[in-house]
């Protein structure tokens, strides 16, 4: 039994480099601190005043136990492959929450012994549970927690005697919520919409390419316009220079914030050789700050300009007041560009440290080697003995970098020392300049994409880029774990799979070949591949359900594989919703290994690819289960058609047609080839389409 100055976490559980405070049993707020490595986790806390006074001490007791104990294997072996014996703090913290929701229910109807929890309490507090609306994922997370409550209550020096939850006996489906979609959506972590992820992408490598000098130029004069600021003493020369700073008829230096004009107090005191104190003392005597309200002046500070927008410097002066936010700006597009360009999970991205991508030795024959960046991975890491690693791992297998990631870490490595984590919170505090614990959380990022966003549309309008703005994404706010599977999408979905393809960014001096690049991103069978698994497999169940769509509409089809197409859409499963990835990764990738009847959308050859691996003639990898749709051959055997790709095939060829009216000499004639090309195909599918009845 734990005694009242019993600590919280054992020593044993306390990893040899943790420092965080830790706390006594007695108390009513617990720091789960000591248990957290993980820079990207936050210091989730315990806090028992909101459990029910006469319920505390029996639920604190289980807690304690889950704390600095570990299941049974046991009680473990049925419960699946994820199963820990002992789980991470945040995964505590969520399941006490629960216990102590439960003990305020049981207490608001009179029960204050965890004994009187029999089975029928336990029937009835599901329902009660999910009227706050809880989706079927979530759902099964929160009887799990219940469910170790009555584990953890066993394992207890003096148990309190909660009865087993029934779930645990008879199952879990008939305790969850209605699969209707009333109680919330399964799965949140829908991919951006294209048209958001196109400008974003592109102001994000736009920041880092030819934005970043300026901005840590800037940056750092502001950090010594500041710094001798705060050094300066009061002198009469400083008191003179502010006095005709007053009595002159510029505009006074002034900043904006949250819509007021303010007074550029330390831009005024850096730059006239006053003392900040002479500033505060000539402020109401000269009425300074009201001036500046009225009159407002520029802060510019004396750095070059470099960058450019269309030819043009993106800016006249690189202004005192917007140094610290471009940073912060800086700072979110390259976690824009790291997490898009690779795939990795938002924990294995702040767990980046610099110096993780070093430069890469030349290979035998002189070509230049890959840039490989060293990582962390945080997810079901455990130790041999079934232990949650708050740490988290090295990686196996390092991630494939292309040029833009590259480029992306080396700004970041040129304000955050080496070895040092690149999303280190005190580094990208530019404000404040606070010693902060580990990285920038994942609610960070979210929030600093977004006012991203803000910064981007209001700036693309003021350069005339009207065209460049980002729009509001329907399925909600841009979050830093929807990069990974639009990333999937992308790849699925766009022929090549090549994210440089869809960037569309003149600057952008990266040409990626793609037979050299279909490992992109590449690293074990895992991971980003389960996910790029699950989206394939969506992408091929909609294009088998757009051809049923079609030839039930009337139309006919064509081409070597439209008997064998036919055959695959009809036997197809039409998905009507999303799929949890984590449940249909495998599944996916078993649907995808059926050689001949699983169709790939090819919208830019406007054909269906029944792919066949002996026919294909894209010359795909041996054991591939998809084509290589950037190089899409004519004459395939693996080739479909509808009257629909007719159609788009003389709509395209119009539009080549028309372009190539206003193009003049060998351009115009090789477009007009190129448009006479398009019609001889449908052509040729009109002269051979058939229905489907005399296929099948």
């Amino acid at each position: 039994m734990p005694t009242p100055d019993s600590p919280v976490v054992l020593s044993r559980w306390v990893s040899p480099g943790n420092r965080h405070l830790n706390s006594r049993y007695g108390e009513l707020i617990w720091p789960l601190a000591p248990l957290i490595d993980n820079p990207g986790t936050s210091l989730f806390k315990i806090h028992w005043l909101p459990c029910p006074e006469a319920l505390r001490e029996q639920v604190k007791l289980p807690a304690w136990t889950m704390i600095n104990g570990e299941l049974r294997p046991t009680f473990l072996r049925d419960r699946g492959v994820r199963a820990l014996t002992r789980t991470s703090a945040p995964d505590m913290r969520h399941t006490i929450g629960e216990w102590i929701r439960l003990a305020r229910w049981l207490d608001q109807r009179g029960i204050t012994d965890l004994a009187e929890c029999t089975e029928d309490k336990w029937r009835q507090y599901p329902d009660e549970r999910w009227k706050d609306g809880v989706g079927r994922d979530r759902a099964e997370k929160v009887l799990g927690s219940l469910t170790d409550l009555w584990a953890f209550d066993q394992l207890s020096a003096r148990p309190a005697g909660i009865a087993r939850p029934p779930w645990d006996i008879e199952g879990i489906d008939d305790f969850l919520p209605a699969a209707d979609g009333t109680t919330g959506r399964e799965n949140a972590t829908e991919p951006l919409d294209p048209q958001v992820l196109g400008p974003l992408l592109v102001w994000a490598i736009r920041f880092i390419d030819d934005f970043a000098d300026d901005i840590i130029a800037a940056w750092r004069e502001h950090r010594r316009l500041t710094d001798l600021a705060a050094a300066t003493p009061s002198t009469r020369a400083g008191y003179a220079a502010l006095a005709a700073l007053a009595a002159g008829e510029a505009g006074i230096p002034a900043f904006e914030i949250n819509g007021t004009l303010r007074l550029a107090r330390t831009f005024i005191a850096a730059t006239t050789g006053a003392s900040l104190r002479q500033v505060d003392h000539a402020n109401p005597r000269h009425g300074l700050a009201d001036r500046a309200a009225r009159e407002p002046a520029a802060c510019p500070m004396d750095v070059p300009v470099t960058g450019q927008i269309n030819g043009r410097p993106w800016r006249e002066h690189m202004d005192f007041t917007e140094a610290l936010p471009l940073m912060r700006h800086l700072g979110t597009a390259a976690m824009i560009v790291i997490l898009y360009l690779t795939g990795m999970r938002p924990q294995e991205a702040q767990g980046l440290r610099s110096g993780c991508c070093p430069d890469p030795e030349p290979a035998a024959d002189g070509s230049p080697g890959r840039h490989l960046i060293r990582s962390h991975h945080f997810k079901n890491v455990t130790d041999d003995d079934g232990h949650h690693v708050s740490a988290g791992a090295e990686r196996e297998v390092p991630w494939v970098a292309i040029t833009p990631v590259v480029h992306a870490i080396r700004v970041l490595e040129r304000f955050v020392p080496a070895g040092e984590f690149l999303f280190s919170a005190t580094r990208h505090d530019f404000l404040y300049r606070r010693e902060l614990h580990g990285v920038l959380k994942t609610g960070t990022l979210n929030g600093r994409i977004e006012d991203f966003v803000d910064w981007v549309n209001q700036e693309a309008l003021a350069q005339g880029l009207h065209d460049q703005t980002i729009p509001q994404d329907p399925l909600g706010a841009i979050g830093v774990s929807r990069f990974r599977r639009t990333l999937a999408w992308h790849v699925a979905r766009r022929p090549g799979g090549l994210i440089a393809l869809a960037i569309q960014y003149g600057h952008m001096r990266t040409l990626l070949d793609a037979r050299t690049s279909s490992g992109y991103a590449s690293r074990s069978r895992h991971g980003i591949h389960g996910v790029l698994d699950v989206e394939t497999a969506l992408a091929a169940a909609d294009t088998a359900a757009k051809l049923r769509d079609r030839v039930a509409a009337g139309e006919k089809i064509s081409g070597p594989a439209a008997s064998r197409a036919l055959t695959a859409a009809a036997t197809t499963p039409r998905f009507e919703g999303r799929i949890v990835p984590r449940t249909f990764a495998r599944k996916a990738a078993t649907f995808l290994a059926r050689d001949g009847v699983v169709l790939y959308d090819n919208p830019d050859a406007f054909l269906i690819c029944a792919f066949k691996h002996d026919n294909a003639l894209c010359d795909p990898e041996p054991g591939a289960t998809a084509p290589r749709q950037y190089a899409c051959q004519s004459g395939c055997g693996n080739t479909v058609r509808t009257d629909s790709h007719a159609r788009q095939l003389r709509e395209r060829a119009d539009e080549i047609e028309y372009l190539a009216a206003f193009t003049p000499g060998p351009l115009g004639r090789r477009l007009r080839r190129n448009a006479d090309k398009l019609r001889a195909i449908a052509d040729t599918h009109t002269a051979t389409a058939r229905p489907a009845e005399a296929l099948t």
